[in-house]
């Protein structure tokens, strides 16, 4: 197992990432620029939060041109794994790896705050560890209302694409509970294989005990056992 977290101009969260996956979870971690060509051998691909290429356009919309998402869009369809955080997954949207767009907050305002999300369940790689109740984990966004079509949802909660929905600390899903207006309170989903998954709120700065607050630590134990675990 080896990670690859993707440097963008303008990523920001790529050092918090690195920290969590080299010296809390000991994994092999390397930095991959937007420029290169290779994947450095990586078995998983993270796409750190930020600002890639300012937003311009829309976020993540340039992004999704660089040489190395190239390279992604091939390990992700070969069955590798890729995750993306925030403006990773604005990316992996762009890229057209996910089902959906990240739009504007109804607030139209950036929103950074501590919110409450729920697993849907525990048949995905990054859920697979992860409690069955409220958790709490930062978002820090301007664009990351979740949308998709009445069609494109009704077949995603079908087969079970919808991983994280927005709730309240008590696990209930209400509108109050729901910072940026996603539909159907939706904070992270994953592909029809399951193998490449994206969230708007931040699990790396929810897995140090400094910070006091380890909820998000789950969900990258959740991507470890579902390599270490036997089959």
């Amino acid at each position: 197992m080896k990670f690859g977290v993707v440097v963008f101009p303008g990523s920001n969260c790529d050092e918090d990432m690195v920290y969590v996956l080299r010296d809390i979870m000991k994994q092999e971690t390397v930095k991959l620029w937007h420029k290169q060509t290779s994947l450095e051998g990586c078995t998983h691909i993270i796409l750190p939060g930020g600002f890639s290429y300012g937003d311009y356009l829309r976020s993540g919309a340039i992004a999704r041109f660089s040489p190395i998402m190239t390279e992604v869009v091939k390990h992700a369809e070969a069955g590798g794994f890729v995750f993306g955080v925030c403006n990773g997954f604005q990316i992996l949207c762009e890229s057209g790896l996910l089902p959906g767009a990240l739009l504007h907050n109804d607030s139209r305002k950036f929103i950074c705050k501590n919110v409450f999300i729920k697993a849907e369940h525990t048949n995905s790689i990054i859920t697979n560890s992860v409690p069955l109740k409220a958790i709490k984990v930062p978002i820090a966004h301007g664009e990351g209302k979740y949308f998709a079509d009445a069609e494109t949802l009704a077949a995603m909660n079908k087969n079970g694409q919808i991983i994280f929905r927005y709730c309240n600390e008590n696990g209930d899903l209400t509108a109050d509970s729901n910072p940026n207006g996603a539909t159907e309170n939706i904070a992270g989903v994953c592909n029809a294989t399951k193998n490449v998954f994206g969230m708007m709120p931040h699990p790396e700065r929810a897995a140090d005990t400094i910070l006091s607050n380890i909820d998000g630590k789950s969900i990258f134990e959740s991507i470890l056992n579902a390599v270490l675990q036997p089959a």
